[in-house]
């Protein structure tokens, strides 16, 4: 599904059924910092370097986003496990997916992000941890670690573009079995 330009899936207008349950915090980097939560009593030196290090992505995101997709792997295993369940289970994994989509934009990441945001409205708007909803997010972790460990550049072009058709596709097949 892409938007009208064929840029990227149209996130929100496939998630307009679902009723969103629940939602997550960002923690938000320095970027544009200034302007988002004004300086606080922060060097504006401090600033300005932060915002050049973002502008110029001379920060290593891989291993940064490598970090998340384990912590996301760790909370899918605790969910399997039973160890954590229900709500907690849902926002053990709601967290670094809200990291990968917030921090894959702004390291210029866009697939990751991309992939990112499909997970986070799925996971805002499914009721309950089941093995379905296990194994979508099993599915997303398995696409961002493929991401990763390529060479994908940007959003991907038509690969990145079906990868994202099947992550919604499967999010979707979830959304109509839950009707029926």
């Amino acid at each position: 599904m892409a938007d009208s330009e064929g840029k990227g899936p149209a996130v929100e207008q496939t998630f307009q059924a679902p009723t969103k349950v629940r939602s997550a915090e960002i923690v938000v980097p320095p970027n544009r910092l200034k302007s988002k939560v004004g300086s606080g009593g922060i060097d504006d030196s401090v600033l300005v370097k932060a915002q050049e290090l973002l502008e110029n992505n001379t920060i290593a995101f891989k291993p940064i986003a490598q970090m998340l997709v384990d912590i996301l792997h760790e909370a899918i295993a605790d969910a399997k496990s039973g160890t954590l369940k229900g709500e907690d289970a849902i926002q053990a994994m709601l967290s670094p997916a809200m990291q990968l989509k917030a921090q894959g934009g702004m390291f210029h990441y866009p697939l990751i992000s991309q992939i990112g945001d499909i997970l986070v409205n799925f996971l805002e708007t499914v009721p309950d941890v089941d093995k379905d909803v296990i194994d979508i997010v099993v599915h997303h972790k398995f696409a961002l670690n493929a991401v990763l460990g390529s060479q994908i550049k940007g959003d991907g072009g038509k690969l990145g573009r079906e990868l994202r058709e099947a992550l919604l596709d499967a999010c979707m097949r979830y959304y109509k079995r839950q009707k029926n």
